[in-house]
């Protein structure tokens, strides 16, 4: 509570600085995240995290931080639209109206466990979010709470230096769920942001839902990130394919949100063998790594156990074991298409390192299954060009499923810049209109506000006649960076 209304006090003040400062003290966190010694170590020893992978986990996260200084200080973000008035316009005179994008208040954020820096209490959504003009009050996540004190330890020093008002940012923490729910419902915050579990994620939307004053809940919940390799590409490269997918697949020990967890192949086409057994290759020399927390360990075990106990689905491959604590074993399990198909629980994600394989008789049987997905983060086809005329149906009903498509490549490995969507329909977000990652992420925390019959002097600078920040802006239905 003292967190959330040091945040509305800020609030008052920080929405009213400069384009300039905020920029400023964007760049000053990714300083002092630079600065601050202890924080790879540290994060290390509590997520079994190797330090080369988060080396460059954090240097995503200060290049978040840099993109979204950037685009504060260039201005145009804010979508300033002009229409001036026509007072001589019969039969009624046109008033004057300016419209742009304004900060929602104080948010909140929940830390990722899977990316203690990218997606925690310095990540994107916390950037965005600052970038917005908001105030940000962060839920640690408990499986790194070490990492978390320190990450905000290096907010609150650039938060200083740079002159922002005290209460701009806030970290707490707590294991249960108490702490995290007294976010979603106090009445001063105006929003979420989330990377988690479905389970979490709709619980917090739910919550947020029931308040006297709904707001909106931006949560990343999981996906299996399907991928369809198409007959010709099996042929022509199949052996290749096999050897990369493997890697993407148990990539973190799988503890990405885009790892890919179902594969979608012809069984009848040429070449199908020759992927099966290089997949098998490839993962029986791939030794398992540890997963981040004994409970992620177990939930993937068990969810592994479960799908093996359906009749009709088998284990095509597995990893070798590993002797250090929590390692994830990774595995290739495959069924039918029909089979996959008459049991909705195939569906859904297993978090770490495994995959689903299915294989379809005919490209009708993948029509079907591609249009009886749920919603998920990112899709992949593997094809020839001439597969990609056979199967260009395929491309149109994925475009309804998620919220990237990729040809010829892998889901994991998410450029963070202005066109990336990382979003999808739901279950794998609760606004699929959103992406947590890139330049778009700024619009979860604002909101459109138009001025109507408001004197020059009286408007924002980012609406006044001179174009003081010189801005592109929509004048009368021209974009135009001129004064008017």
């Amino acid at each position: 509570n003292k967190a959330v209304i040091k945040a509305e006090q800020a609030f008052r003040l920080y929405r009213k600085i400069d384009a300039e400062k905020k920029a400023c003290f964007l760049e000053q966190i990714a300083e002092e995240i630079i600065k601050s010694n202890d924080l790879i170590q540290r994060c290390s020893e509590e997520t079994g995290l190797p330090e080369a992978r988060l080396m460059g986990e954090r240097a995503r996260t200060i290049s978040q931080l840099k993109l979204f200084a950037s685009l504060v200080r260039e201005g145009s973000w804010v979508n300033a639209s002009i229409d001036t008035a026509i007072s001589d316009r019969t039969p009624l005179p046109k008033p004057d109206l300016r419209q742009m994008q304004i900060a929602l208040g104080p948010v909140g954020i929940f830390g990722a466990s899977n990316f203690p820096f990218a997606f925690s209490v310095a990540g994107g959504d916390t950037a965005s979010a600052l970038a917005a003009g908001c105030t940000v009050v962060v839920k640690g996540h408990p499986a790194h709470p070490g990492t978390s004190e320190l990450t905000a330890s290096a907010i609150l020093k650039a938060a200083h230096a740079t002159g922002m008002p005290d209460g701009v940012f806030s970290l707490v923490q707590g294991a249960g769920t108490e702490v995290g729910m007294a976010i979603v419902t106090h009445p001063l915050i105006k929003a979420i942001g989330f990377t988690g579990s479905f389970r979490g994620g709709k619980a917090l939307y739910d919550a947020a839902a029931q308040r006297r004053e709904p707001i909106p809940v931006y949560a990343e919940m999981g996906s299996i990130n399907p991928v369809f390799i198409l007959p010709e590409a099996l042929k022509t490269r199949g052996g290749e394919i096999a050897f990369n997918l493997t890697e993407s697949i148990t990539l973190g020990a799988g503890q990405f949100c885009t790892n890919p967890g179902l594969v979608v192949v012809e069984e009848t086409s040429e070449g199908y063998l020759l992927f099966q057994e290089k997949t098998n290759e490839k993962l029986s020399n791939t030794t398992a790594s540890a997963m981040l927390t004994p409970g992620i360990k177990q939930a993937y075990d068990n969810g592994t156990q479960n799908f093996l106990k359906i009749e009709g689905v088998s284990e095509l491959a597995r990893g070798r074991g590993g002797d250090i604590m929590n390692s994830g074993i990774p595995q290739i399990l495959t069924t039918t298409a029909a089979i996959y198909l008459d049991h909705k629980e195939l569906s859904e994600e297993v978090f770490g390192p495994s995959s689903l394989f299915v294989k379809a008789k005919d490209k009708d049987e993948i029509t079907k299954l591609a249009e009886n997905l749920d919603g998920h983060l990112t899709a992949t086809i593997h094809g020839t060009e001439d597969d990609l005329k056979v199967y260009a149906d395929l491309i149109h009903i994925l475009e309804r499923k998620v919220g990237r498509i990729i040809i010829n490549g892998f889901p994991t490995g998410v450029e963070v810049c202005p066109s990336m969507i990382h979003g999808g329909p739901y279950p794998a977000t609760t606004d699929s209109r959103t992406t947590s990652v890139g330049t778009l992420a700024i619009y979860r925390f604002t909101r459109p506000v138009c001025y109507q019959g408001f004197s020059d002097v009286m408007l924002p600078s980012e609406l006044k006649n001179s174009n003081p920040l010189s801005i592109f802006r929509l004048v009368n239905g021209k974009l135009s960076q001129d004064q008017i």
